[in-house]
């Protein structure tokens, strides 16, 4: 088991953010709305980040397979047979074999 530590930071807000916060979060909430939504907005800088150094590996020249939407969703399905688990069983068992 792994534990985080934290750690206190200080903050400043404009004034109208900070009265808005307070309007709309509960003291004994705002911590854990800011930690949550910085989180958050963290996490989709780092897939915009992957999305632009990515830009341009895969050319619709190396694929000539995938051209159409219907291309697509036959690409897409063939994954979903192969990733999935093919019935709730499956599922529920390897649950129970791994937990």
């Amino acid at each position: 088991m792994t534990t985080k530590t934290s750690k206190r930071i200080n903050v400043t807000f404009h004034t109208s953010l900070l009265e808005e916060l307070k309007h709309h979060i509960p003291s004994r909430e705002r911590n854990r709305f800011i930690v949550e939504v910085t989180e958050k907005e963290l996490h989709r800088r780092r897939l915009l980040l992957a999305l632009r150094e990515s830009a341009g590996a895969w050319s619709e020249e190396d694929h000539p397979d995938l051209e159409t939407p219907e291309d697509i969703d036959g690409y897409v399905s063939r994954l979903h047979e192969t990733w999935m688990p093919s019935s709730w069983e499956k599922i529920a068992g390897d649950e129970g074999e791994n937990g």
